[in-house]
């Protein structure tokens, strides 16, 4: 399967991946108020991690999705958007995650070409990951029983980024999954929609988990 990622998408996700990471980590440390340099790094930390994995997970299933429909899928940064990204969160305390975009060759020069139902299901395949990630990240943050800890916050930032992912990808605007899974099914974008928010807004009270 990773021998499916060529040098230059690895090298556009981890880049991606890390300017996300800092943008999100700044937003966390705004909200931390002043903390002591090893409480800094730790946070960074854990938003590298849990970044990782939902930024990575999400684009990851748009390309494996479009791989199964038989088209060629890679994902590509977009260096302004990540410049953005980051900006937004030291200045305004925004994240505006739009870091770049899985690309999908279709087969329209040889007669063939992606329909409206396998694009609808390629852009929802991001969003799900992030809605199915939340639920471990919603374990470990029920786990560690509502105490200030490792635990807690990996759970807390997990849960937070993840829905927050998923939630800013749904908007039926521009080029995001949204607009694409609306065009395919109206009803399947309304329970998607409605599932993210409803997990970003449960993320920001995290004792009623």
């Amino acid at each position: 399967m990773l021998e499916r990622i060529s040098p230059r998408e690895w090298r556009d996700l981890i880049i991606a991946w890390i300017a996300v990471s800092l943008a999100f980590a700044i937003i966390f440390l705004r909200d931390s108020g002043r903390v002591e340099p090893v409480q800094a790094l730790i946070l960074i930390g854990i938003a590298l991690v849990t970044v990782g994995i939902g930024f990575v997970a999400h684009e990851m299933a748009h390309k494996f999705t479009a791989l199964g429909y038989g088209y060629w899928a890679e994902f590509r940064k977009d260096n302004m958007m990540l410049l953005v990204a980051v900006a937004l969160a030291a200045l305004v305390g925004v994240v505006f995650a739009a870091p770049g975009a899985t690309v999908i060759y279709d087969n329209r020069a040889f007669g063939g070409g992606i329909t409206r139902e396998q694009n609808g299901k390629i852009a929802a395949a991001g969003p799900i990951t992030n809605l199915l990630l939340c639920i471990p990240f919603a374990g470990l943050l029920m786990f560690s029983g509502g105490s200030p800890s490792l635990l807690y916050l990996i759970g807390s930032m997990g849960l937070q980024i993840n829905a927050m992912i998923a939630a800013f990808n749904l908007l039926p605007v521009s080029v995001l999954d949204g607009k694409k899974v609306l065009s395919w099914n109206a009803g399947i974008f309304a329970i998607l929609i409605v599932a993210a928010f409803g997990i970003l807004l449960l993320s920001f009270y995290p004792s009623l988990l």
